[in-house]
């Protein structure tokens, strides 16, 4: 799993996830990429999940780029346990992801092979998101269906 191999400070507050995505809303690297369309935490295991689950579908063919990481540590307390005596222990890494934002992208196969790997990938994903191509995303962010 994808994880910070060390962090200035170990637990984190919540934060906030209004607005849309400032950076990475644009396709940089391949020619086809999943946006996301909704705001949301998206787990350590899940990104490696819609990975395997698109590079299995091209085997192993073309480049695939993964442009969200999860540095973000989140933190549970054990069940059945009374309020107070601190912050809990951390279980995951999440990466924050808003609306617009390009999570993955695809490039060195053909069309119709690059945008049904990302669809499987969308479904392994815990947010709505959109498939595009480098030209749907010329004009800046995905514009929603």
């Amino acid at each position: 799993m994808l994880m910070p191999k060390r962090v200035k400070h170990r637990k984190q507050f919540r934060g906030s996830m209004a607005g849309k995505a400032q950076r990475g809303n644009q396709i940089t690297y391949g020619e086809y990429g999943i946006v996301a369309l909704e705001p949301c935490w998206i787990k350590s295991n899940q990104i490696e999940a819609a990975r395997v689950a698109m590079t299995r579908y091209i085997k192993r063919g073309g480049r695939v780029w993964i442009k969200i990481y999860p540095d973000k540590p989140v933190t549970t307390k054990p069940a059945e346990t009374r309020m107070g005596s601190g912050k809990g222990t951390l279980e995951y890494w999440v990466a924050v992801v808003k609306p617009g934002r390009v999570m993955f992208e695809i490039a060195g196969v053909p069309e119709e092979l690059a945008k049904e790997a990302l669809r499987l990938a969308t479904h392994k994903l815990p947010c709505r998101c959109k498939v595009v191509s480098k030209a749907d995303l010329e004009g800046g962010v995905a514009n929603e269906n």
